[in-house]
């Protein structure tokens, strides 16, 4: 059977051969732990992550001694979040987010409100954009930390960091942003940026799964994150276990390479999703586009189909890898919490496809998918109770 083309390269990205070639060292000759500071073997390893650690800092604009080492941004995004939390408890225990984050950012929050802390979740407009003021003005004298993602893993959409950071800043509110989506695919420098903390995660850049990092700036006083971990004292106390060499050394270089090649291949996606759109448009009408038109990921469309069953769609479309929304949230059968804060109608949410671009994507595999996509949504339309005459669809 043929493989279907991947569009699904938000959710996960394959390894490239490259960043392969530069892990098998770590897992053959240089196998030692890091962490065993009396023989070679540890020494020799021990080498590989702090080279990992500057290659990686230097990506990020960032200091080595700012990079701690975690299993994924999952991690990264709780160590984050309830380590300053509970690290500032005593100065403050309020929280703010917004309500398009990461799964992975609004849970640890709904953890910290069920343990005494307040989160305030702040609403998005139909872009998905929260605004530097709206955000100013949910700060408090209690305000420990605010957390915004940079990029959304479902829609592409940016916020306007740099100018929350700002705010955070005058506030003097730490700031923390899951970066997951964004490193690899538009320049990241959390200088530029402004933020206190970032998160990242090695499987959506090429790179291996269950390695990522947290950013954690240097500050006088320095920032203190309280473990999610015992044990060991890792990573100067933020996070104890033996150290995943392998994996660290295939972040670094998987970060290598994309930011190498980052100008370039942005170009390039972006010039094959817009072909998709404009493949799809030019074939069926009632195809509603979800997120920011120009402030935005150069690889990622979210479209929603009116007048078609959203799993009939998804379960129709076997000739393309694609999702409806997150990932790790594929197993929900609501429909989108991010389409929903958009103020996408229920419905129409239900129908909607993610479509995340790649390395490996060719011109003729998006020809091929737009002409997947208008077949079956056309098909699924032909004497659907949600299709109606006149409404857009019936082209």
């Amino acid at each position: 059977m043929e493989r279907p083309i991947y569009l699904d390269h938000n959710a996960t990205t394959p390894v490239d051969p490259r960043v392969i070639e530069a892990m098998l060292p770590a897992f053959t000759e240089h196998f030692g732990n890091p962490a065993s500071h009396t023989h070679a073997y540890g020494w020799a390893a021990a080498r590989l992550v702090e080279r990992a650690r500057e290659q990686i800092a230097a990506a990020l604009g960032a200091h080595p001694d700012e990079v701690v080492f975690t299993s994924g941004a999952t991690e990264s995004n709780n160590l984050a979040i309830k380590g300053v939390a509970w690290s500032l408890a005593g100065r403050g225990r309020h929280l703010v987010t917004v309500a398009t984050e990461h799964k992975a950012v609004l849970d640890p929050c709904r953890r910290l409100a069920g343990a005494g802390f307040e989160v305030t979740v702040l609403p998005v407009d139909r872009h998905g954009r929260v605004g530097p003021e709206q955000l100013a003005a949910a700060l408090r004298p209690d305000t420990v930390l605010v957390s915004v993602m940079l990029a959304n893993n479902e829609t592409g959409t940016l916020q306007p960091l740099a100018a929350i950071a700002e705010a955070c800043r005058a506030a003097g509110v730490l700031l923390h942003t899951d970066a997951t989506q964004a490193v690899g695919k538009i320049p990241v420098d959390v200088g530029a940026l402004g933020v206190d903390l970032l998160s990242l995660s090695g499987h959506k850049i090429y790179g291996p799964r269950g390695v990522g990092a947290l950013i954690v700036r240097r500050r006088k006083p320095r920032l203190r994150l309280v473990p999610l971990f015992d044990g060991g004292g890792h990573e100067a106390g933020a996070r104890s276990g033996t150290l995943n060499t392998p994996g660290i050394v295939g972040l670094a270089r998987a970060l290598e390479l994309a930011a190498a090649d980052l100008v370039e291949e942005g170009r390039r996606l972006a010039a094959l999703r817009d072909r998709l759109h404009a493949g799809i448009v030019a074939g069926l009408d009632g195809v509603h586009e979800n997120g920011h038109p120009t402030e935005r990921l150069p690889n990622t469309l979210n479209l929603s189909f009116a007048g078609v069953d959203g799993n009939a769609l998804l379960v129709g479309l076997t000739e393309l890898a694609v999702s409806s929304g997150s990932a790790c949230t594929s197993a929900d059968p609501k429909p989108s919490h991010v389409l929903a804060a958009l103020g996408v109608p229920p419905q129409l949410a239900a129908a909607s496809l993610r479509f995340s671009l790649g390395r490996g994507n060719t011109g003729a595999e998006i020809d091929a998918a737009a002409a997947a996509v208008c077949r079956v949504v056309t098909g699924l339309r032909r004497g659907s109770p949600l299709h109606r005459p006149g409404d857009g669809t019936d082209r």
